[in-house]
């Protein structure tokens, strides 16, 4: 595009220009920005020189974390529990909001829709207190599996439960108002479609495989691909609030090893490496799903 267009662009379209100014300015300040400080993954970085006045090390922090201890248990423990969360928590909003959709009652319809989106907005901190109470050694879980014939003891204190505990804690604050973009795709199919497979003898199991889950494909396929995009990027807010020492071997991740790293022992420099190839890891996973997306379903981001 020539520069005169842009600036008869620009004149025709200014309002939407200004519009758009906040949002640019908002990747700008805290997206593009940022990205500079990606320079002290080949530093040894010191607060006290800046970035530009730290010494070089070139890829040894990358060479430090492939080569330690830390490097296996950390992937290991960040794809198990995004690929737990993937395979429990991504069809659970997809089945309510299937199941919401069959609710010919508001006012019952309403009530649940309330009920399981009120977790979502909890503060992070007031789950994990929840949970923490709930499987201490008197909690109400824990009480509810002695019940069954388990050991009363603190559940989230044993490492073989923590993934468990994460993932189903997650489902439980997410699944309602993960459920709102698929009750969204799900309100613009046409009733007329059910109609006809009435007449035809379908019933509820096979219009919801024939009509409603191939209608909502695309939207289904969307959400995988960005899900599976951020498969190496499991927060750390939750973990640190969660784990402890005891549980590291399952517990620990690679964010909430940049946050020990980079935070609490101020090795900026390796922090910001680990950080580096995680992203990189993230953004190959994208594409790849992505692409394969494409090829097989002609349904894709880009």
């Amino acid at each position: 595009m020539r520069l005169v267009d842009i600036k008869k662009d620009f004149r025709r379209n200014k309002a939407l220009y200004v519009l758009a100014l906040p949002i640019m300015l908002y990747f700008i300040i805290f997206a593009y920005i940022p990205m500079v400080g990606n320079i002290m993954a080949f530093q040894r970085f010191s607060p006290a020189k800046g970035i530009f006045g730290s010494p070089w090390v070139g890829l040894d922090n990358f060479r430090d974390f492939f080569s330690s201890y830390y490097f296996v248990r950390l992937i290991r423990n960040t794809f198990l529990i995004s690929v737990y969360d993937l395979i429990f928590g991504f069809p659970a909003p997809i089945l309510l909001a299937l199941l919401l959709n069959e609710v010919n009652n508001k006012y019952f319809k309403r009530s649940i829709q309330t009920i399981t989106y009120m977790p979502h907005f909890l503060s992070l901190v007031v789950v994990a207190g929840i949970i923490i109470n709930f499987t201490d050694s008197n909690g109400v879980i824990t009480s509810i599996v002695a019940f069954f014939g388990g050991e009363k003891q603190n559940l989230l204190g044993r490492p073989e439960n923590f993934r468990t505990i994460y993932v189903a804690s997650g489902i439980w604050q997410n699944v309602g108002f993960g459920s709102i973009i698929f009750l969204a795709a799900l309100s613009g199919i046409n009733k007329e479609l059910y109609e006809a497979a009435a007449i035809d003898g379908a019933n509820k199991l096979k219009q919801t495989w024939y009509i409603t889950l191939p209608t909502i494909a695309s939207t289904i396929i969307v959400m995988l691909i960005l899900r599976v995009g951020t498969i190496m990027a499991v927060g750390f807010e939750k973990i640190i609030l969660l784990y402890s020492p005891a549980t590291y071997e399952t517990a620990d991740v690679i964010s909430s090893f940049i946050y020990r790293k980079g935070l609490q022992e101020f090795n900026y420099g390796y922090s910001t490496a680990v950080g580096m190839f995680n992203s990189i890891i993230n953004f190959i996973l994208l594409l790849f799903t992505n692409y394969l997306s494409r090829k097989f379903t002609e349904t894709s981001l880009f």
